[in-house]
């Protein structure tokens, strides 16, 4: 009897060798498989296991004791928390800084600016939440830049997260404020710049850092250490640019 425990013991431990659980901001969505794809080509026995959402409701799990190794959130405020609370490991670092667009699948005339989100045309408005979604709340510090907000927030569908905020784009709603990295995916190449979609001013919101961690539950795991070191080396780097990111020098 003993030996079968052990072996089984042996066998689980074999089977779980080599993976890391990785906790990502919803807006990384749509680059995680190109990042995935070459990091596994530097680390082939390597098996990177992808849970997705909004920063906000990560960085709660993360807290109520959720197994994940290394965290990137959509802004540095979440892994900040974390490292105060000696949850992270490693001092934030940004790996990336995102963008905001408006987005539509319709043609709409973009020459407006954010005045077109008070057209009659315009009946709801795909955001993220605020609270939760660091994209959500740099759409809102926007539309309040710009002096719309109070007019059109009756307009407002929330989403959980920014990647949800593009499915009510492409099913319920007429315009939405989303992660600019979206629009570079396969899926989404048929709307074009200027047509379904534009950047949102940058200066009417708070430049969007977004912060890596390793957490304590990947500590002294050398895999989780080198997919960190990738998410900031040259090839992510690449990848990050090809999405519609700015990276970091």
């Amino acid at each position: 009897m003993k030996k079968i425990i052990i072996t089984t013991i042996l066998c689980v431990g074999y089977l779980h060798a080599g993976s890391i659980n990785i906790a990502v901001a919803a807006n990384v969505s749509y680059a995680i498989d190109d990042l995935k794809k070459e990091f596994k080509k530097l680390y082939p026995d390597t098996d990177v296991k992808v849970i997705l959402g909004s920063s906000g409701k990560l960085t709660a799990q993360i807290k109520n004791g959720a197994p994940y190794d290394l965290f990137m959130s959509a802004n540095m405020k979440y892994p900040e928390a974390l490292y105060d609370d000696k949850i992270a490991i490693t001092k934030p670092l940004v790996y990336v800084q995102g963008g905001l667009a408006y987005f539509s699948t319709k043609a709409q005339d973009f020459s407006k600016g954010i005045n077109l989100l008070k057209s009659e045309s315009i009946e709801k408005i795909a955001v993220a939440n605020p609270k939760t979604a660091p994209y959500g709340k740099a759409a809102t510090e926007a539309m309040q830049s710009a002096g719309v907000y109070d007019s059109v927030k009756y307009k407002f569908v929330y989403a959980e997260s920014i990647s949800q905020t593009v499915s009510y784009v492409m099913t319920a709603v007429d315009i939405g404020l989303i992660a600019k990295s979206s629009l570079f995916s396969s899926k989404m190449s048929k709307y074009k710049q200027g047509i379904h979609w534009v950047d949102v001013d940058s200066k009417l919101y708070t430049p969007i850092n977004q912060g890596i961690v390793i957490l304590k539950n990947g500590e002294k795991n050398k895999e989780v250490l080198e997919f960190y070191n990738f998410i900031l080396g040259e090839k992510a780097k690449k990848i990050f640019n090809n999405f519609g990111y700015l990276v970091p020098l």
